[in-house]
Formats: C-alpha cells, sequence, structure tokens
C-alpha cells in the first residue's frame, strides 16, 4: 500500500524518468553496449528506488537517486558514450538531479518549519 505524501509526486515523475531511460536504448536505436546496458541499468535503479520511496519513504533513497542522476551526468564521459546516448543522459541526469534535490529539500525544509508537538 502506498504511504501517500505530497511529495510522492516527484516520485511519481522520477519513476516516468526512469523508464524513459530505460527503453531509450529501444527508442533511439543506440548500437554502442555500454550505452545500453547503462541506460538499463540507471533506468531500473532510477524506477526502483521511485517505487521504494512510494511505498515508504526513507531519505537514503532520495540520495541514492541524487548519486544515480549524479552517475548518468557523468557517465558519458567516463563510458565515451556517442552522441545521441550522451543528450538523454545528461538531460535525464539533470532531471533526477533536481528531482531528487527537491524533495529532499521540501521534507527537510518542511520538517524544519512544523512546531513541536
Amino acid at each position: 500500500m502506498i504511504n501517500w505524501r505530497k511529495e510522492c509526486t516527484l516520485d511519481v515523475y522520477k519513476l516516468v524518468l526512469g523508464a524513459f531511460v530505460f527503453v531509450s536504448p529501444w527508442l533511439f536505436a543506440f548500437t554502442y553496449n555500454p550505452a545500453r546496458l547503462d541506460a538499463w541499468g540507471s533506468g531500473l535503479l532510477v524506477m526502483s528506488l521511485s517505487a521504494a520511496a512510494m511505498i515508504t519513504f526513507v531519505d537514503w533513497e532520495e540520495w541514492l537517486a541524487l548519486a544515480v542522476g549524479v552517475w548518468m551526468l557523468a557517465a558519458p564521459w567516463v563510458l565515451g558514450l556517442p552522441h545521441a546516448a550522451t543528450k538523454i543522459h545528461v538531460a535525464a541526469g539533470l532531471i533526477c538531479i533536481y528531482l531528487a534535490g527537491l524533495e529532499l529539500w521540501l521534507v527537510y525544509y518542511f520538517k524544519l518549519q512544523r512546531p513541536p508537538r
């Protein structure tokens, strides 16, 4: 059962982003094997972390999603990916970093703003 919080909407966006990265080797016909493997692995990891965060929120899931976003941003230069894969990895990495960072900021900002009980 999903414990829906306001921030879960961002997890849904990350889930869709992970699915897009996962299917991008088929959509854009990646022929370079490391590009396909990295897209499948990164996409699957983002989807898994997003689904886990929707079920039960723990902040380390968001920190891992942020780290995966940083990896997707750096992977084109580390792995030497072709141009099409580079554009997709950089865009998806930036969006993943933004969404995970925004969710962490919202959780910690509102946690600090709540009055003590």
